[in-house]
């Protein structure tokens, strides 16, 4: 006996039937591959991994380094979500440090906000050039002699007419910092110098004109200011004794500038006791340059100096002075200052005195 061949019609819902199971296996398939390698996230990671976005990178380049770095889980994945949504040309070069668990949507979020590692130094006022190496170093982001050395006489410095030996001493604004960690020595002192810059305004410019004193001057006249004074309140006053020393022709008579030649090698006595081109009690006029880097409150200090008749200064224990217009007058100042050291029972602090010619 024959076996009757299937109708037509049911050969065709058989087909349908099979190509519609083979689809929605596909689709199954696919969203299940869509989920794994676009909504999962991937495991977490102790310790984080860091993947380096330099400037110039394709999206390419920067999907294939996350794939690499296991920070998700499919290149393709990272290629079309940027492409979708448009990021893929906003991504900001850094150093970003992934600490796992995250989809594609966010790893991508943390590259065009900008969220990679950072090194965040704060440089205090009145540190030298030096001493600022050696917080960068201690930061781990520089070699301290190889940043000094650009610092001094480096292209960039010199480029600026800050030629050497003292270079940007002086010209470093203190402020805080975020530097990548593998920022280069021209980017610090970059960033540095451009703070500093911004501070010369046509009118700081102006006022600088009106008081004789070129770019220099005014910060090595802001630098002793920055020493000297111990509270913000007094800076206008001290720079107001200084520039009245100097338009008469007396020695500033500063002790910082005489400690700057040695470095913190020296006691103050043997400091003013040693010549140099920096030791103020020797030689008129201001010192070659900066002795140490001012904030904003020393330059302006040395911008919009007191009105006052103040030739002498002597500090107290607190870090307060006591102004005097004349060399008696400053002697009785010392002479009190001392009598409270006595009757103190704190141990007194030696007062150093400012000589008069």
């Amino acid at each position: 006996m024959l076996i009757s061949a299937m109708p037509t019609s049911g050969k065709l819902k058989l087909g349908l039937l099979t190509v519609f199971v083979i689809v929605a296996a596909v689709a199954a398939g696919g969203v299940m591959t869509v989920r794994y390698y676009w909504l999962e996230p991937t495991e977490r990671f102790i310790p984080p991994r860091t993947v380096t976005i330099r400037s110039g990178d394709s999206f390419r380049s920067v999907a294939d380094a996350l794939a690499r770095a296991g920070v998700i889980r499919s290149r393709y994945a990272m290629l079309l979500y940027g492409e979708i949504t448009g990021q893929a040309r906003s991504i900001k070069p850094g150093d970003y440090a992934f600490k796992g668990g995250e989809r594609v949507p966010a790893v991508l979020h943390h590259l065009v906000a900008g969220d990679f590692v950072v090194v965040t130094v704060t440089i205090p006022e009145g540190l030298t050039l030096h001493q600022i190496a050696e917080r960068l170093s201690a930061a781990g982001l520089v070699c301290q002699p190889e940043f000094e050395e650009a610092a001094r006489g480096g292209p960039l410095v010199r480029a600026l007419g800050l030629l050497p030996p003292l270079g940007a001493e002086g010209f470093l604004f203190p402020a805080t910092y975020k530097f990548l960690p593998r920022v280069t020595n021209d980017q610090i002192l970059t960033a540095m110098l451009s703070r500093f810059f911004r501070i010369l305004t046509p009118a700081v410019e102006q006022r600088m004109f009106n008081l004789g004193l070129n770019a220099r001057e005014m910060i090595t006249m802001a630098s002793i200011i920055e020493k000297e004074a111990k509270v913000p309140g007094e800076r206008p006053l001290i720079a107001s004794v200084f520039y009245n020393r100097l338009r008469i022709g007396m020695p500033l008579q500063s002790d910082p500038t005489a400690e700057y030649s040695l470095a913190d090698a020296g006691t103050v006595v043997a400091a003013v006791r040693t010549p140099s081109a920096f030791n103020t009690y020797d030689r008129a006029g201001l010192p070659p340059g900066p002795i140490a880097n001012p904030g904003l409150e020393s330059i302006e200090a040395a911008l919009y100096p007191a009105h006052s008749d103040y030739l002498y200064f002597v500090a107290r224990d607190d870090g307060t002075h006591v102004f005097s217009k004349s060399f008696k007058e400053h002697k009785r100042a010392i002479a009190m200052i001392k009598r409270a050291q006595a009757e103190s029972v704190i141990r007194p602090r030696p007062v150093v005195e400012h000589r008069a010619d």
